[in-house]
């Protein structure tokens, strides 16, 4: 009898033991499982924060880009005034000029035309 109550208590003393482990092995199974949910949700969190700034990043950037085009728009008009001024210039000095050799221009095609020397072209063989 003694050994049957012997083996009684290494037999519930071994249950006992693989009851701790196995309750040892669900408290770390939930400590990893948390631990898991809290790197996850540290990555969202990462994520959100970084497209927020990013956002305020690209807003700035626009607002930067509008102070930059208001601020240039002005002296491209200008620029296109001067432009267009110095064009009408040149123009009219082209016209100018045109009207003034017109006459010499029309003189001598009315020289070549009305004066014509009857030559065999170069390339000509008898």
């Amino acid at each position: 009898m003694v050994n049957v109550a012997a083996g009684r208590e290494q037999s519930t003393s071994n249950s006992q033991g693989i009851n701790t482990l196995l309750d040892a092995e669900r408290e770390a199974s939930k400590i990893v499982q948390k631990a898991k949910q809290y790197r996850v949700q540290r990555l969202k969190d990462a994520r959100s924060e970084a497209a927020k700034e990013i956002e305020e990043l690209k807003a700035q950037k626009n607002a930067e880009y509008q102070d930059f085009v208001a601020q240039h728009s002005g002296q491209s008009d200008q620029s296109l005034g001067k432009v267009d001024q110095e064009t009408d210039a040149k123009i009219e000095e082209i016209r100018a000029a045109a009207n003034n050799k017109k006459q010499d221009a029309v003189d001598k095609m009315m020289k070549a035309i009305t004066s014509v020397e009857t030559k065999p072209h170069e390339n000509f063989r008898v």
